[in-house]
């Protein structure tokens, strides 16, 4: 592809210089290390380190054009300046990737919690109709079956796109996070569904405050295709002033909610045996979720209701809801020899939290101990609820390691330290490594005991802790295994 052709349409603070228009390009990067002859480096400007600073390396390694935000002068190569290096990468991605995503239907799914279960069961009701579908998300990309590894819940622009570009699917199911919405990171991707589970305390170190992180995740219903339907989980109270919004705007919505005006409206939910009776038009159906918890049932009714929105029908789709395996790291069930269960969860709000250990009691939890840690230098506002919301609900907790990031451990074990003296009680104690935690709580577990254990879900830990295990999930199966009973 020819340089005037990548660039067309694309806002330049400076003009091109006419003779570089020719210029053939091989590929784009944003990464000085992978750049080769024939090469477009795009410097951004991040939040550890700026692209800009890398700029020379990247002439060095062959880049044939530079383009970034800051004014420079006296490059040996083209240089051209735009006011959003970030949001030019993702439009020369999709140039560069002949529109990948023009020829699929484009679900993107955004809320604080909800949405890689959502995507999992939106996938398992689409299949069970025989529609191929993709996922882009937080535990992995599964793209033509092929499962890839995720290293964020929304990739980079120019990493999404390479992703469309490979899917054969029909459909792609792809879950946005607030971080990828604010950085651009889904720019030249339009889409036919836009789904909003909910919005709960979270990210505000980086947000700053409820509506800019509200603000960041609307972004995302910007992108909605003309035709495009938003679907909004209304008995969330962020996603009520969405729906408004967006209704002010003249864009399709449908509702899901208790209110009698929910296009798909939740008539009655049944916790014991995870059932919901859902009306539209007059029509009552019982959906099914093989996943515990109210916070399940509304992922379970929002990927059914999106389903028969794409025009699945309910003949097809209520036998699948009974098919569902389940999602990795949510809310998996390990049943100890002596009779106490462990579950695994990827909760680290205080809603989601506060879900897992309602749950837990609303299915017969005799005692619950709660086993969970803080993540160094993220969002330190939550953590003041989430002790809270342990101390009041389970009979036991544990608090440990989670991520240290850029935290020492010795920084960590005294903040821990301080947040128990300050906001927990005497149902708490502090075991720093993480393994050993749990080990605790299940070597110490009764019969009828419900072991919780949040914070990592399918994540592998980032530290070396004293028992050989990499995960919550590995580490629990290595405890339970007969030779370590």
């Amino acid at each position: 592809m020819k340089l005037h052709q990548l660039l067309a349409d694309i806002d330049i603070k400076t003009p091109m210089q006419s003779d570089i228009g020719d210029i053939p390009v091989h590929e784009v990067t944003d990464n000085s290390a992978d750049v080769k002859e024939g090469y477009v480096f795009v410097a951004i400007g991040g939040y550890s380190s700026d692209g800009h600073d890398f700029i020379e390396a990247s002439i060095q390694q062959g880049a044939s054009l530079i383009i970034g935000e800051k004014d420079i002068d006296n490059l040996p190569v083209p240089y051209i300046q735009v006011p959003n290096s970030r949001k030019v990468l993702g439009m020369l991605a999709r140039k560069l990737y002949s529109e990948p995503a023009k020829e699929k239907l484009i679900i993107g799914i955004t809320g604080t919690n909800g949405k890689t279960t959502t995507s999992y069961m939106l996938k398992h009701l689409l299949e069970s109709s025989g529609k191929s579908c993709s996922v882009i998300g937080t535990i992995e990309n599964i793209i033509n079956g092929e499962k890839i590894p995720s290293r964020n819940t929304t990739p980079s622009s120019l990493i999404l796109h390479k992703l469309l570009a490979m899917s054969t699917d029909e459909v792609v199911i792809m879950e946005v996070s607030s971080h990828g919405l604010s950085q651009c990171r889904i720019e030249g991707v339009t889409f036919d569904y836009c789904l909003f589970t909910n919005l709960h305390q979270e990210h505000l170190d980086y947000h700053g405050s409820m509506e800019n992180y509200f603000q960041a995740k609307k972004l995302l219903f910007e992108k909605l295709a003309p035709g495009g339907t938003a679907v909004v989980n209304t008995d969330n109270p962020w996603g009520e002033k969405l729906a408004d919004h967006l209704q002010h705007e003249e864009k399709n919505v449908y509702r899901i909610g208790a209110s009698v005006s929910s296009n798909l409206r939740i008539a009655d939910i049944n916790l014991q045996n995870s059932t919901a009776t859902v009306e539209e038009r007059g029509e009552s159906s019982a959906v099914f979720t093989p996943m515990n918890g109210i916070h399940n049932m509304y992922n379970m009714i929002m990927a059914f209701g999106t389903a028969a929105l794409i025009g699945v029908s309910k003949e097809n789709l209520l036998p699948a809801l009974f098919q569902f395996k389940g999602v990795e790291g949510r809310f998996e069930i390990y049943k100890l020899a002596n009779g106490a269960a462990v579950i695994v969860d990827y909760a680290h709000t205080p809603d989601a939290v506060a879900h897992c250990l309602a749950t837990a009691k609303q299915q017969g939890a005799g005692r619950i101990v709660h086993v969970f840690g803080f993540r160094g230098d993220r969002d330190p506002g939550k953590r003041q609820e989430i002790m809270s919301v342990t101390a009041s609900m389970s009979n036991q907790y544990i608090l440990t390691l989670d991520d240290l990031n850029s935290v020492s451990f010795s920084e960590m074990e005294t903040t821990l330290t301080w947040l128990n003296n300050t906001y927990g009680n005497e149902k708490g104690r502090i075991i720093p490594d993480r393994t050993k935690a749990i080990q605790t709580a299940i070597e110490e577990s009764q019969p009828e005991d419900w072991i919780i254990i949040t914070g990592k879900g399918h994540e592998q830990y980032q530290q070396s802790y004293k028992l050989p295990a990499r995960s919550d999930k590995e580490i629990v199966q290595y405890l339970s295994s007969p030779e370590n009973v």
